[in-house]
């Protein structure tokens, strides 16, 4: 039998969604699949190898610079309008109708869900469990936005539950028009946008992110971690003589915060390795710190005490997996999602980027470091996280899914 082929499309806002796709896909068997991947970007760290072994062929698709994306997302604004979307939906058809996929997998392309349906082929969307409209929270956290600063904390607070459901609407009027002017049904709003697909993939856990009710069509996959491959440094190899912390922004994460957080790890009794993903070369970094551009996260992860992240569920997860705290400083809306989740196991603290100071952090940390239910929790969520073999449900998923026409 000839190999299903699986197409996978990544938006390329962050550096996690395109290097979640990655996992996912070398997860499928060779032998049984023909990967095909889309992306407006192919970082020779990560695609080089399986580019120049002849196993993947990679496809250029046009996506909206992050940089721009970023500035929406800073200002409140929608992130694509009608004529990007349309944009869009041409650059995926084109690529759909050169690969013939039995399967295409996305993580947050938007107009898959317009241009899957149009060419015929199943669409798997990969999503955390935390952005389900029966995700089991309270309420939805307050994110940094303009707003906040021209109303103030308390007053904002109190309007955004009642604005919230335009918002979302908002977000995704322009993508129902253009599903509308296809004869495709309205999905309404944002949430609903965002779990459109033939086949709904959490990459969560139902401790990390739980849902009051899912659909047939949905499944926890489980987290989907990465690490770049690239040494830990010589002092981090050697055994600790003292609590370690790694921090990392990420590809996301507001740089702004971090003159805070290394005022907050200056002369404190720990030894920290900043990891800045080649954003930025810190200058009068204090002696505790040492500074890289990339490092294996997972190995740092499972050597530190306390993790600091951009508050996302990318580094999140993957100190949990370790069993290991997090304080997350979380700025855009994903990342205050995926922080009241994490927030929620027990196993870390949420400041929020407005809120940042060098004191808070200070006392986050002291308190993560003395209480041990923070670790015990963490523990505990990673064990659950162990039962979730996330490459083999997602090998059963395809297999399912990626049938031959």
């Amino acid at each position: 039998m000839s190999r299903r082929r699986v197409l996978f499309v990544s938006e390329n806002i962050t550096l996690a969604q395109i290097v979640r796709l990655v996992v996912l896909a070398d997860a499928l068997p060779p032998d049984e699949f023909e990967i095909h991947f889309a992306a407006s970007d192919f970082p020779a760290f990560i695609f080089g190898e399986r580019i120049a072994s002849g196993r993947w062929k990679t496809w250029p698709l046009w996506t909206v610079a992050p940089e721009k994306v970023f500035k929406s997302l800073e200002s409140g604004k929608r992130l694509y309008g009608r004529r990007t979307l349309a944009r869009y939906v041409a650059a995926d058809r084109a690529v759909i109708d050169a690969v013939k996929p039995h399967l295409v997998v996305g993580d947050l392309r938007w107009s898959l869900t317009v241009s899957a349906p149009l060419a015929g082929v199943p669409h798997a969307a990969l999503i955390n469990a935390y952005w389900s409209p029966h995700a089991a929270r309270e309420a939805f956290p307050l994110p940094d936005h303009p707003i906040v600063r021209w109303l103030g904390e308390e007053r904002a607070a109190r309007h955004f539950p009642k604005a919230l459901p335009f918002v979302f609407k908002h977000f995704a009027a322009p993508l129902d028009k253009l599903r509308a002017r296809h004869a495709l049904p309205r999905l309404g709003d944002l949430l609903a946008v965002l779990m459109a697909g033939d086949h709904v993939l959490f990459a969560d856990t139902p401790r990390l992110a739980p849902v009051r009710h899912i659909k047939p069509h949905q499944r926890y996959l489980g987290p989907v971690l990465w690490s770049p491959k690239a040494p830990l440094p010589e002092p981090w190899r050697a055994p600790a003589t003292r609590p370690r912390v790694y921090v990392t922004l990420g590809s996301s994460g507001r740089l702004g915060l971090l003159p805070a957080t290394l005022e907050a790890l200056a002369g404190r009794p720990v030894d920290v390795l900043l990891a800045t993903a080649g954003r930025v070369s810190p200058r009068d970094v204090p002696p505790n710190v040492l500074p890289v551009d990339f490092v294996d996260g997972d190995e740092a992860c499972a050597r530190a005490s306390v993790v600091i992240t951009n508050g996302g569920s990318s580094t999140g997860y993957q100190a949990l997996a370790r069993g290991k705290p997090v304080i997350g400083i979380p700025s855009n809306f994903d990342q205050y999602l995926a922080s009241q989740a994490l927030e929620a196991t027990g196993a870390a603290l949420t400041i929020p980027a407005r809120q940042l100071t060098a004191t808070r952090l200070q006392t986050c940390l002291d308190q993560v470091l003395a209480a041990p239910t923070f670790a015990e929790a963490a523990e505990s969520v990673a064990h659950e996280m162990s039962q979730h073999p996330t490459a083999d449900r997602f090998r059963q998923l395809v297999r399912e899914a990626a049938l031959p026409a």
